[in-house]
């Protein structure tokens, strides 16, 4: 189609406006279903440049947003793409998208009212208008339910941005953003703002670098390797062959059919399983590491056995090597045998929260063999609880998992895959139990497909990998197009987000967070730290101590 026909053209304006005057700046030339064409005066948006008004000087821009009346009410769009008009220097072509629309102000003539939605499109020739900073408060202004500011909206210097606190988690949302945006503050910024709403929630973040501890230190409970004592027994079937199971291709499942029988026979003999009428390999009922390896070692000397000794040797080794390697302590410790479940789960739930509302799961000093097991189960618990806590008074978690492209990545080979399973069936069925899951990575392309389309709410702030824009582009919403497009434009600490937890799409610059909440995840100064001389004998023999006990 040419859009540079002769019969539609939008005449610039032969004389300077004065900039008191905020007139249309163009016209709807071609009205298409959620998006539509518009035709720009390149003059008119020159002369607003200098308006004092942030947000009328930066009419036309890509990103920017413009409104067009319908009958009543206004009609509020996004600029997602300009191209000059070849046939008339003076105009400009632009692609937009529909927002939304409100109801105008009959003194002040601005919008108030906004909803998201189109009831009734523009015609061709509608005059379009630049929004105001105070179009802007009005639009973005949130509403009766419950929220949490977090930033300004871009380019307004003081409207406020808010998110939608239950849409938000009710439908699950991701933060993304390349190394060095300041994805790490974001994120502390956020939870920081939801603790302060809800000191009574329930939040379980997965940790894998340690920087959220420090800054969760008052609102929030943390454990690491000395506290979490992760019952070992908890694990459920699939768990425990990811980390005793050590064989590939047939051999892995003859070990795995063997470590069945016998790890049934070990939880058969706490006196729990009397009291339950159906025990399998996944009910978390506490057993005795010895009582499996001697059941291993009593089914080995049995001559009806179908295999040689060679799997049962396999298992019992790698469980003996497992129990005496003090790295695994803190999960496979003889001390964990009590059956400590509904402690641990009020510890690591915050049930109750007690004016702490965050767990920080740091695993970042775990052998890294076995984090992804601690990660599967730790997140099984949170889905397991909701499901077998349904008719009970409903106590909602949020799993916030931290490089979550580690956990669930797009290949399905290789080991980790437990992990795997449950965040994408957390994604696709948490909602209905009540568990919220947040996923923060700076490579959403490698996430499993699907599960970034099943967040409600993406804060995206700057992505330089072309594959990843694109990825994120295909999970978000159409009327968020516009904004897309400058995702590798964002600064530190600004963000797109669209979706379920804001009215509509918008970019933010987010609020500074205070020293004392902020991540350990700040950048070294070289320049600065190479000056610094003096004490590295020291330096050594302390980080050498902890290297050895592999502590911190």
């Amino acid at each position: 189609m040419n859009y540079m026909s002769d019969a539609v053209h939008f005449k610039p304006a032969a004389a300077p406006v004065p900039l008191s005057l905020v007139g249309p700046i163009g016209i709807v030339f071609e009205t298409a279903g959620s998006s539509s064409k518009i035709i720009l005066d390149a003059v008119r948006l020159e002369q607003l440049g200098e308006h004092d008004d942030p947000c009328i000087a930066t009419a036309g821009q890509v990103g920017s947003q413009v409104k067009m009346r319908v009958g009543q009410s206004w009609l509020i769009a996004s600029i997602r793409a300009m191209a000059l008009d070849r046939a008339n220097d003076g105009t400009i072509i632009a692609d937009i998208d529909f927002l939304g629309e409100g109801e105008e102000e009959p003194v002040t003539r601005c919008i108030h009212h906004f909803r998201r939605g189109v009831t009734r499109y523009p015609r061709p020739g509608a005059e379009i208008h630049p929004v105001s900073s105070e179009d802007m408060r009005q639009i973005y202004a949130a509403d009766d339910k419950p929220h949490v500011q977090i930033g300004t909206v871009y380019p307004t210097a003081d409207t406020r941005a808010a998110l939608y606190v239950d849409s938000m988690l009710g439908k699950h949302f991701a933060l993304l953003g390349s190394t060095g945006t300041g994805k790490s503050t974001s994120a502390a910024l956020i939870l920081h703002r939801i603790c302060d709403l809800s000191p009574q929630g329930h939040i379980v973040m997965i940790d894998p670098h340690g920087e959220y501890g420090a800054a969760f230190a008052r609102n929030g409970a943390v454990f690491d390797v000395n506290n979490l004592a992760l019952p070992y027994w908890l694990m459920n079937f699939e768990e425990h062959c990811e980390v005793f199971v050590t064989s590939q291709g047939s051999e892995r499942t003859v070990d795995s059919d063997i470590l069945a029988k016998c790890l049934l026979a070990a939880r058969s003999k706490n006196r729990l399983a009397e009291s339950i009428g159906r025990l399998t390999v996944d009910s978390p009922i506490p057993y005795l590491l010895s009582d499996l390896t001697n059941i291993l070692q009593n089914e080995m000397g049995k001559l009806e056995k179908g295999t040689g000794t060679l799997p049962y040797m396999r298992l019992k080794t790698k469980i003996d090597e497992i129990r005496s390697d003090p790295r695994y302590s803190f999960m496979f410790s003889g001390m964990l045998v009590a059956d400590t479940m509904q402690d641990f789960l009020a510890k690591i739930f915050r049930l109750p929260s007690g004016g702490k509302p965050i767990s920080i799961i740091d695993v970042s000093a775990m052998p890294s063999d076995i984090t992804s097991v601690v990660v599967s189960v730790l997140s099984r618990l949170v889905f397991d609880y909701a499901l077998w806590a349904r008719d009970e008074p409903q106590r909602p978690i949020l799993l916030v998992c931290e490089e979550a492209h580690r956990y669930i990545p797009s290949t399905t080979a290789g080991s980790g895959q437990a992990v795997r399973r449950i965040l994408e069936r957390i994604a696709k069925e948490g909602r209905k139990y009540g568990v919220s899951l947040g996923l923060i990575t700076q490579r959403p392309s490698d996430l499993a497909e699907g599960v970034l389309s099943q967040c409600g709410t993406i804060i995206s702030m700057r992505l330089n990998n072309d594959r990843d824009q694109a990825f994120v582009k295909a999970a978000m919403p159409e009327g968020a197009r516009g904004f897309l497009d400058s995702i590798p434009a964002l600064r530190n600490r600004e963000a797109i987000i669209c979706g379920e937890g804001v009215a509509v799409p918008i970019r933010v610059a987010l609020d500074t967070l205070e020293e004392e909440r902020r991540p350990a995840s700040g950048d070294p100064s070289f320049t600065e730290q190479w000056r610094e001389t003096g004490g590295e004998a020291d330096i050594l023999d302390r980080t050498i101590t902890r290297w050895r006990s592999q502590g911190r």
